[in-house]
């Protein structure tokens, strides 16, 4: 057994001996979103530095906790923030959390984010479902020894975001009168935003938004087999995009402004799980 795998079933059975439910959904909130859920039902907490070997968030607007609980009548985990590669993070600590999902039962994650717009057609506010993804962090989670408990070698991403649940997604937000557009990710490693030229670039390549986290994630948890929904809160037009310039205080901003309706969404979507 690889130590990584050690240290994972470590953080498992902390959560485990401790857990009045078994959770079945994971819900990643990103960047100003923590408390876009609000409290649950059979609540129960956890700070990431109470859980052995977990990271520490240090960005604001990441709070750094899971919270179990009862939403729309589902066993759920709600993972309030993640760290990112620029933190200066490996990606197996990235990815642990997921990993550790995995192994406390959990079969479907949802994660969010905020994203630049690069698609013209995306305004501010806009919820973006993504469909698929462009990497250009320049290391992944699977490299190296592979854990083979968890999963393959060679693991396919043909399905990355799933079919069904992005049917269920849209179908959530019709029935709210709510527009979920979607369009493909690209996740650069950060801090500093892009350039124009980079953002041009990442455009001719097919890319609709932009971030800094998120794909580590999906790639993590397909190989671990859970079935991923991934949606972006458009925070910003691209560099060379929009005329402003750029500050997190200013995405944080408009990811409150937009909490209460993607926390709206969420719901109806893990209701329909």
């Amino acid at each position: 057994m690889s130590s990584e795998l050690k240290k994972i079933e470590r953080a498992a059975r902390f959560l485990q001996r401790r857990l009045k439910i078994s959770p079945t959904i994971g819900l990643v909130l990103g960047s100003g979103l923590s408390d876009a859920l609000g409290e649950l039902e059979q609540k129960q907490r956890f700070l990431w530095e109470q859980i052995p070997h977990f990271p520490r968030p240090t960005v604001m607007g990441h709070a750094g906790e899971w919270v179990f609980g009862v939403l729309e009548k589902k066993s759920v985990l709600i993972s309030r923030g993640r760290v990112h590669f620029y933190e200066g993070y490996s990606m197996s600590e990235i990815a642990f959390p997921i990993r550790v999902m995995k192994l406390l039962g959990i079969k479907r994650v949802i994660l969010t984010n905020a994203a630049g717009a690069i698609n013209k057609d995306f305004s501010v506010g806009d919820f973006v479902l993504i469909r698929d993804h462009i990497n250009t962090i320049p290391d992944n989670p699977l490299r190296g020894e592979n854990i083979s408990e968890l999963g393959p070698r060679f693991p396919n991403l043909l399905d990355a975001y799933s079919v069904r649940l992005r049917a269920l997604a849209k179908e959530a937000a019709r029935d709210m009168g709510l527009e979920l557009k979607e369009g493909v990710y690209v996740a650069t490693p950060g801090p500093m935003y892009e350039t124009p030229a980079e953002i041009e670039a990442y455009k001719r390549w097919g890319a609709d938004v932009v971030g800094m986290s998120t794909v580590p994630e999906v790639i993590a948890a397909r190989h671990c087999g859970l079935e991923v929904l991934a949606i972006s809160v458009v925070t910003n037009m691209a560099a060379g995009i929009g005329s402003d310039k750029l500050t997190h205080e200013e995405v944080l901003e408009i990811t409150k402004r937009r909490e209460g309706d993607l926390a709206k969404l969420l719901r109806a979507i893990v209701a329909k799980m």
